[in-house]
């Protein structure tokens, strides 16, 4: 069958009148609407009809509605141009904690340039109480923005009374009805609001158009300057194809909105009802009257979407909103106090003019299969979820009553109703978290480590105190014992090569302080009662192989019963004192040298997401160079003068390298442009693959990587959380260059990627 669309809150597909109204501006009526000729008449009258059917579709005048390239940039020119307009009579302004990115962050920016802004709360349902606006309101408060409803639980805000408040006090008003556009009628007049936001790519226009209504006296201060273009406030010449099809998308609306607003309430019926019979413990969030009639945002108790999305490849859906709290709540729902047992994060499903009874139907069997499935990998379901043996939809197309799916009882010679061999096992379905991407946020690691008694004595020459990979203990002047321990969940679904992948990883942690490894220990989590043992039986047969291949027997180990897969070493080393390479000696001067491309946490999340294949190039290298082990490029390190080495793991590049240089007292210079990178890394970073725990990452180094040049997807890469990355050594500049050379010589393209730039407190200056 057919994937089911349920992200029309996301985008919307183009509407085939739409497409087909707009199709001649491209090659018969092509002229400039600013030309006198017959080309350019046909071409503005088209703009003008455009914007006379926008007008109508709101109830305003045709002056009143310019056009944008979409939400965003009529945000951005409603408040700032409010904003700076306003500005000799104040510099306050008041916006609600549950807008949009497109709104909250042109209010945070112009927070930072010297205007005030205050964030109204909203009740437990998503909706400001205008009273709370108004005791908000000072002599200097010249703009409200409160968007007409929210894109994730689809609470429509009291629009018309905050208007009103705020006219009392001769206050501009502006709202974001990106949203609301389509579903239910949107009236300026009703709303009385001065300033209103439509986007085109929510109302089955292209991507790339959108309008602002200004009311007839309201001034705004442009911020992109050239010639005279709509009103002297949008310069630039007219994109006539996509102005015609908003143009023909809002008369659409005009003409059917009684019928969109129906049909979207049906399906929204089935999607709520149906999840609501079948999962009990279903929390549905947002206002149960003041909604949008397609908008459905459910959390479930104790499961996060992160979990749930997994399985559900034939149901396009969004995991709560675009923007996330550092706790992985969204803002939105963190604003509206959902309870911690739901607080995990939400799956928004919102449906759309093309949504069929059937497909709502369906995809209430197959989220309800997906959050029972989900539940039972983490071990909060005692049950193995059946199909029901009716369909919710009969043949005539008719909604059927929706029942309970059938369960039965675990039972341990039913251990394999979720797979049926090794080769159809995805792994990493049963965690959250890819390889070491799994790791504590380094700020949590941070605060917890902090002031924590630390019991030393005079034979520990290595703790935690410089953020080390591994412990060291001397045992007499000539010797001493490294010890390190690694686990994590897998990237990748072949058992045998994350085996080798742990091992490999493990391993780094005793190569990169300069000492030899002599044995290790396994660490094993994994539900017995979920999957079959031969899954774990590979696993650590190729821990084994790894271990073989660094020379060192395998002597044991530690396993637990769990609810997901989880595997590691810990690693025992040995040194002479005069061995040991710490975090803590880059010196002024040192070139940084790496001996792995990065980007594995960006490609398995890549192959996690099924973007690529197994057998991708990309991937391919990726799961061999994870597989090498450290040890060659060790053993070569030691035939040079190095003053600090780490390896690259969870905290990715820039936090393994700003922990070197905080050790170190120093800061650094860092050249993206020289660091390695596996094939498709930029490609996928630029199209927003981003790990959680790469994010994480950005956002703890924003402070030792505040004056960047670089764009963000650059950053993330330089943050991606690494498995089994390669080593960062830290050397003079004489000595690097022979060092180099002496690793590409035995097939590690190792590569200088930065310098020591002084003393410091472990700043990177990111440099092309």
């Amino acid at each position: 069958m057919d994937p089911i669309y349920l992200d029309y809150n996301a985008t919307t597909p183009v509407d085939p009148a739409v497409l087909s109204a707009m199709m001649p501006y491209f090659s018969m009526y092509y002229g400039n609407p600013s030309s006198s000729h017959s080309f350019g008449v046909s071409a503005r009258a088209a703009i003008e009809n455009a914007r006379e059917q926008v007008a109508r579709m709101i109830g305003s005048n045709p002056d009143e509605v310019i056009f944008t390239s979409g939400g965003t940039e009529s945000n951005n020119l409603a408040i700032q141009g409010a904003a700076y307009a306003c500005r000799n009579r104040g510099n306050h302004l008041i916006i609600s904690a549950v807008e949009h990115p497109a709104v909250a962050e042109v209010a945070a920016y112009l927070q930072q340039n010297g205007f005030d802004v205050s964030v109204v709360p909203v009740d437990s349902t998503g909706r400001v109480n205008p009273f709370d606006i108004e005791s908000l309101i000072r002599p200097s408060t010249t703009l409200i923005s409160v968007m007409h409803a929210n894109n994730e639980v689809g609470t429509i805000q009291p629009v018309r009374e905050i208007a009103e408040i705020a006219h009392r006090y001769q206050i501009i008003v502006h709202t974001d009805a990106a949203q609301s556009i389509g579903k239910i009628p949107v009236d300026i007049t009703e709303l009385g609001v001065d300033l209103l936001t439509i986007a085109g790519h929510k109302l089955y226009a292209p991507k790339g158009i959108g309008a602002l209504y200004i009311k007839r006296g309201v001034v705004l201060e442009k911020f992109v300057h050239g010639a005279d273009h709509e009103y002297n406030l949008r310069p630039g010449t007219e994109n006539v194809p996509l102005i015609v099809a908003l143009g023909k998308a809002c008369e659409l609306v005009t003409e059917n909105i009684s019928g969109y607003f129906s049909s979207l309430k049906e399906t929204r019926e089935i999607l709520a009802n149906g999840l609501l019979e079948l999962l009990p413990d279903l929390r549905i969030n947002g206002h149960p009257d003041f909604c949008l009639p397609n908008t459905l945002s459910v959390s479930f108790k104790g499961t996060g979407a992160k979990a749930i999305m997994p399985h559900l490849p034939e149901v396009a859906l969004s995991a709560g909103a675009a923007c996330h709290s550092a706790t992985g709540v969204s803002g939105t729902l963190d604003a509206m106090n959902l309870p911690p047992e739901y607080s995990f994060g939400a799956i928004r499903i919102s449906s759309g003019r093309y949504t069929t009874t059937e497909e709502a139907g369906r995809a209430v069997e197959m989220i309800a299969a997906a959050v029972e499935k989900a539940q039972y990998l983490k071990g909060s379901a005692s049950h193995t979820l059946l199909s029901p043996t009716k369909p919710l939809i009969d043949a005539a197309g008719s909604v059927t009553e929706i029942r309970r799916p059938v369960f039965k009882d675990t039972a341990k010679t039913e251990t394999n109703k979720l797979q049926t061999s090794i080769t159809e096992t995805r792994i990493t379905q049963f965690d959250a978290g890819l390889g070491c991407g799994c790791k504590m946020k380094p700020g949590d690691l941070e605060y917890i480590l902090k002031n924590l008694p630390t019991n030393l004595t005079g034979n520990v020459l290595v703790a935690t105190e410089t953020r080390d990979d591994a412990a060291v203990w001397k045992i007499n002047d000539n010797e001493t014992i490294v010890q390190t321990v690694d686990f994590f969940t897998p990237m990748i679904d072949d058992p045998w090569q994350f085996g080798a992948i742990a091992a490999a990883n493990a391993l780094s942690d005793i190569y990169a302080m300069g000492a030899k490894p002599i044995f290790a220990l396994n660490l094993v989590a994994f539900p017995t009662d979920r999957l079959p043992l031969d899954i774990l039986k590979e696993i650590i047969r190729g821990a084994s192989d790894k271990a073989l291949e660094a020379g060192i027997p395998v002597l044991g180990g530690h396993s637990v019963e769990d609810t997901g897969i989880k595997f590691g070493m810990v690693v025992t080393g040995k040194a002479s004192p005069r061995e040991i390479i710490t975090n803590a000696g880059a010196r002024t001067g040192d070139l940084l040298i790496l001996t792995k491309p990065l980007g594995t946490g960006i490609l398995t999340k890549a192959l996690y997401k099924e973007m690529i294949t197994p057998d991708d190039e990309a991937i391919v290298r990726c799961i061999r160079a994870m597989m090498t082990l450290n040890r060659y490029a060790a053993m070569i390190m030691h035939d040079h003068p190095v003053n600090a080495c780490t390896d690259i793991t969870g905290f990715g590049l820039s936090g393994h390298l700003h922990e070197m240089l905080q050790a170190s007292a120093t800061n650094a210079d860092l050249w993206y442009g020289k660091i390695p990178l596996f094939p498709g890394v930029e490609k996928f970073a630029r199209m927003g693959v981003i790990p959680g725990s790469t994010s994480s990452n950005q956002s703890y180094s924003a402070s030792w990587m505040e004056d960047t040049v670089l764009k963000p997807y650059q950053v993330a890469i330089i943050c991606d959380s690494q498995t089994s990355g390669g080593l960062l050594i830290s050397i003079p500049e004489s000595d690097a260059e022979p060092l180099v050379q002496d690793l590409k010589n035995n097939g590690i393209n190792a590569e200088i990627i930065g310098r020591v730039t002084g003393k410091g407190d472990g700043k990177i200056n990111c440099k092309y």
